[in-house]
């Protein structure tokens, strides 16, 4: 046995774990999962909910399992009929002057109070006398609305906004069965992190303003993938029905967000379905896929002849459809460039929020230095956005065509008169910005509409997943780009993303070997458990 271990006795069974570790979770190493309320993973300990008590030997005392440190040699009793009593007690203390809102809260389906009830107790109320009332939809802040009345009192979004945020402001006042949660003296909740209050309350005394009465959480889908809303890309999960996503929530990573993410991440989804491009438009007005690509075809062609064809890769895009439009630039011979979205220094911290507010730009860098290695110019500059340079080009007469892959080119007023002179086709989710413009508008689909990666500001290489389809006649953005090389003479032989990324991986150095994993399949949040 190491020195870093300890080995204890848990219902009967052998357990060895690291030295530090509570028994609550040693016993989770077990399939052993003691009910809890104020007991999170990824906050301190405060055992004020004295729902996770068990029975240790040679201890008078029942403990709280998540502040009991275990020791080698602990013998320790979960089911035994002392702790199980105790725990029923305490949970129908908990019950006491709780509401019984089931029908009409957002947390339904996916409350802690009401999975352990159901668990543990399922019996009548024994209560005969009026239960004591709280206040009921309190504004605390831009985000957020409590209902004091189905607090609990587990102190977990206190811990949120003090360790998480690094902001108090939530606190607990007066005693007893009186004792509610409001806001410290002078604050309101309002911080960068504040929602993460909503996902760690385990009933629904807090509830998002942007989620709050839209939809039951069991007739949610939940779909893993990765933040776009900036560089950090922090783990998620797209909860989505009826083709169309409804709210995003972090899903675990320890090495690069934990448990949390910041509130500007999570409402990222609501430009899913804003402003989408969902047919092809030729010259202004909707057209067929072979009826663009045949005008695209035909645009690009005298370029790319005179050489003054150039393809724009996007830090906002995924990794697959950068790497696509960057092969079918060498097949083109065509001048390379790259734009992001520019930065935003007020927005960056110590925790998550990062300055650049694009998902892709370690990805975007990676491909340019394949395309260089391979002879073609990886443009004017691989450290930086080519906003500035592509303009210059352009002014210049050096490019008279160019395909463009997103929406986000940061250019001057003069700029984008420029770009209206030279023949765009643009591959895009959106019809935004010099996309309205665009000779050639090709649908493509969003981040969350198709499979791929993304690579952090880590170089952390990220697979992402299609929760659902892409509205329309949208496709993959590598698909689109595989179309339009045909259309142009040019052959890119993929039929899947798979393909793309077997195809990246054994060229870009940073990722050779990297697995594709798994497919993921959208999962019901009623089998998936409670997140509470």
């Amino acid at each position: 046995m190491s020195e870093d271990t300890v080995t204890l006795t848990i219902d009967g069974t052998s357990v060895t774990v690291p030295k530090g570790t509570n028994v609550l979770e040693a016993a989770r190493t077990l399939g052993v999962d003691i009910s809890a309320f104020c007991y999170h993973p990824g906050l301190s300990i405060a055992a004020c909910c004295r729902q996770c008590l068990v029975s240790i030997e040679k201890n008078p005392k029942l403990q709280p399992s998540c502040q009991q440190t275990v020791a080698d040699g602990m013998v320790v009793e979960t089911a035994d009929p002392r702790s199980t009593l105790a725990r029923k007690q305490m949970l129908e203390f908990t019950l006491v002057n709780h509401p019984i809102d089931c029908p009409i809260c957002d947390k339904a389906g996916e409350c802690t109070l009401q999975k352990l009830y159901f668990d543990h107790d399922n019996a009548n109320s024994r209560v005969d006398t009026p239960k004591v009332h709280k206040p009921k939809v309190v504004d605390l802040g831009p985000h957020i609305v409590l209902d004091a009345e189905r607090c609990i009192l587990c102190t977990r979004c206190i811990r949120v906004c003090d360790e998480v945020a690094g902001k108090h402001q939530l606190e607990m006042i007066n005693r007893g069965d009186h004792e509610e949660l409001t806001t410290a003296p002078g604050e309101r909740l309002d911080n960068p992190y504040s929602l993460n209050t909503v996902d760690v309350c385990p009933v629904g005394a807090l509830t998002s303003k942007d989620f709050r009465f839209t939809m039951r959480a069991w007739e949610l889908e939940a779909t893993p993938s990765v933040c776009h809303g900036c560089a950090t890309g922090c783990n998620i999960e797209i909860h989505h029905r009826n083709e169309r996503a409804w709210r995003l929530v972090p899903r675990l990573n320890p090495a690069i967000n934990g448990h949390w993410m910041c509130d500007e991440g999570r409402f990222t989804y609501h430009d899913l379905r804003e402003g989408r491009l969902a047919a092809p438009v030729v010259d202004g007005l909707p057209s067929s896929w072979d009826k663009a690509l045949r005008a695209a075809g035909e645009k690009l062609g005298a370029a790319q002849k005179a050489g003054t064809l150039a393809v724009v890769l996007s830090a906002q895009a995924d990794n697959e459809d950068n790497f696509a439009l960057s092969r079918l630039a060498a097949a083109w011979k065509a001048q390379v460039f790259w734009t992001a979205r520019p930065h935003r220094p007020e927005r960056a911290d110590d925790k998550l929020r990062d300055a650049d507010v694009n998902p892709n730009t370690a990805g975007v860098k990676a491909i340019l230095g394949v395309v260089g290695s391979s002879g073609q110019s990886p443009g004017p500059g691989v450290t930086d956005n080519d906003a500035a340079a592509l303009e210059g080009a352009i002014t210049a007469g050096k490019v008279k065509a160019v395909v463009t892959l997103g929406y986000d080119l940061p250019m001057s007023e003069a700029g984008q008169r420029h770009l209206r002179e030279v023949d765009v086709v643009a591959l895009s989710s959106h019809e935004r910005g010099h996309v309205k413009h665009a000779a050639v508008a090709l649908p493509i689909a969003a981040w969350a509409e198709t499979a791929g990666s993304i690579t952090n500001r880590d170089g952390t290489l990220q697979r992402t997943h299609a929760a659902f389809p892409p509205p329309g006649h949208a496709v993959a953005g590598w698909e689109a780009i595989v179309r339009l090389a045909g259309a142009t003479g040019a052959k890119l032989a993929w039929a899947h993303t798979r393909d793309v990324w077997k195809d990246m991986t054994a060229a870009v150095a940073p990722w050779k070997g990297a697995p594709w994993g798994r497919e993921v399949r959208p999962l019901q949040l009623r089998f998936a458990g409670s997140r509470g």
